[in-house]
């Protein structure tokens, strides 16, 4: 007769009642055990490991014996796993679905003591599939129950939990002032009234010594006691709590426990925080100025308008749009230019530089045979092109034109003379306009120009990257983790596990990284969103659609 080897599976929602000599999760065990020995004639015998959690909920498969119970499934330790009822396994059908995969999988199968049907036959997993169905319901209902009668609480003014603000101690269902620590707050409003900005508030709090509350966990380790840092400052200073409110979600109730601050100058500061933060935002994010406008025109002579969008983090995109794309949206069929204001500028301004530093530009440019003079002015324009981010150098411009394959750049006749100290009419109207070829890169509504000569800008945040992968592959070679990698270096566990495949890129894919000839769209925000291939031959193809 062939041995079933099966393992125990306990599971209780709350710990109210886990400190009892006996519990649920031994009267669940119990039932299962006798459960096993009444199958003995079957070959059932009962494996002496423990798979019991306590106060987790059904509803995930995030729970720890439930875990470790798979691992032993997938393993090939355990054949039959038994449990007192199906939503002792799992209250969510789609997470029983995963777990009937690792079962199949293995091998293996379940049982519930209570609820016995035949799973092989379909009218078994129907009703499978309708207890779990009730299951899952009776969770989101028990759920909803909880949220519905926390917002009624806090409606009524009643603490409902949660880590205790600084300022106060629990009292029941509402809050006590503790006024040691009420009197921290008091000074850091007082504070803030008086100087106005958080930042200068941190450093007088820091001088006063003021700390956070210290506290004590369970595990008997202490937290705590150190400097407030400016976001808990902010918090403080926001926080409805200490004016006698209780806030939830979107919404603010007054609460029934005493105020630290008077509601009035609690809501005086925030106009005045409100301000200040208004401020910073105007001085952070000043508006962009679209450099070219008035100056580009399509090869149908339209105008191209600056334009704007905004992505879901609110981050402002600018773009310059054929105007008939703006006047007749809607239309259908209706051919145009939308180009990436930032990299269109970026573009000409590079342009316009490299044609104004050419060695024999100087001499072109106007008909003087003084050497003297024609030295002065190579000087003027060394000065002018020598760093490529001068904004001046876009103020000579004067059209644009953009067709097909082709942009042409004017320059201004009489900003170029001024701007070299000669006379408009000395200069040579050939060296005024610039032609050069591009290739264009859609994505979407976007059209990127990618000028002949502009290749060769290195990525310098991709370089990094790739630096700081071969970094992570040489400390994970010497035994480390990347759990270890994520604490040391101050980032997510995932990002390392991400931005290592930058470390088995192609020999030649790094030296075009490092001389700046890599694809246009190979990008350290490309990597993010994909995984690289290992294959170098697969790397190359998959490049090379970018």
């Amino acid at each position: 007769m062939k041995k079933i080897r099966c393992a125990i599976y306990t599971r209780k929602s709350s710990e109210d009642g886990l400190e009892q000599e006996f519990n649920s999760l031994h009267a669940q065990r119990e039932a299962c055990a006798a459960y096993i020995a009444s199958q003995k004639h079957e070959g059932w015998v009962m494996l002496p490991g423990q798979y019991d959690d306590g106060g987790l909920s059904g509803g995930s498969l995030d729970r720890p014996a439930l875990q470790h119970l798979l691992a032993d499934v997938r393993d090939g330790q355990i054949d039959q796993i038994v449990v007192y009822k199906i939503d002792r396994l799992t209250r969510s059908l789609s997470d029983f679905a995963k777990i009937v995969d690792i079962l199949d999988a293995a091998g293996a199968s379940f049982v519930s003591v209570t609820q016995s049907f035949n799973t092989a036959t379909s009218m078994g997993r129907l009703t499978l599939n309708m207890l779990l169905s009730f299951a899952q319901f009776e969770r989101e209902v028990t759920a909803e129950r909880i949220r519905d009668k926390i917002a009624a609480s806090k409606r009524r003014g009643l603490w409902m939990g949660g880590q205790v603000p600084m300022g106060y101690d629990p009292d029941g269902r509402t809050l006590r002032i503790n006024e040691a620590e009420a009197e921290t707050i008091l000074t850091l409003y007082a504070l803030y009234e008086q100087h106005g900005t958080i930042r200068q508030v941190k450093e007088t709090a820091d001088a006063l010594g003021l700390r956070t509350r210290r506290r004590t966990l369970t595990s008997g380790e202490t937290r705590g006691g150190g400097a407030i840092d400016r976001g808990h400052i902010h918090h403080i200073l926001t926080n409805p709590i200490y004016a006698g409110r209780i806030r939830h979600r979107d919404k603010v109730h007054d609460g029934q426990h005493d105020p630290i601050i008077a509601p009035e100058r609690w809501e005086a500061l925030q106009l005045r925080l409100q301000g200040a933060a208004s401020r910073m935002r105007h001085r952070k994010t000043p508006r962009r100025v679209s450099l070219l406008c008035g100056k580009l025109f399509d090869e149908t002579g339209d105008r191209l308008t600056p334009s704007h969008s905004r992505t879901k983090k609110a981050t402002r995109l600018r773009y310059y749009v054929s105007n008939r794309l703006i006047a007749r949206s809607g239309e259908e069929k209706l051919d145009g230019w939308r180009l990436p204001a930032d990299q269109l500028e970026a573009q000409v301004n590079d342009l316009v530089r490299r044609h104004l530093a050419e060695p024999g530009f100087a001499g072109r440019v106007c008909e003087i045979s003084d050497a003297s003079e024609i030295a002065r002015i190579r000087r003027v324009l060394t000065d002018l092109t020598s760093d490529p981010g001068t904004p001046s150098i876009l103020g000579l411009v004067e059209r644009i034109g953009i067709a097909p394959g082709l942009i042409t750049v004017n320059l201004g006749a009489e900003r170029l003379a001024k701007m070299l100290g000669i006379d408009a009419d000395a200069l040579d109207a050939a060296t005024l306009q610039i032609d050069a070829p591009f290739q264009v890169r859609k994505r979407g509504v976007e059209t990127k120009i990618i000028l002949a000569e502009s290749r060769g800008t290195r990525d310098e945040a991709l370089i990094r990257n790739i630096a700081l992968a071969h970094h992570w592959l040489e400390r994970i070679k010497a035994g480390e983790t990347f759990g270890d990698i994520s604490k040391t270096d101050g980032i997510s566990k995932r990002r390392a596990q991400h931005m290592i495949d930058l470390a088995f890129l192609a020999p030649d894919i790094i030296r075009d990284v490092l001389e700046g000839k890599q694809p246009l769209g190979f990008t350290s925000e490309w990597c993010k969103a994909r995984t690289l291939p290992s294959d170098w031959q697969e790397q190359r193809a998959l490049l090379a659609t970018l």
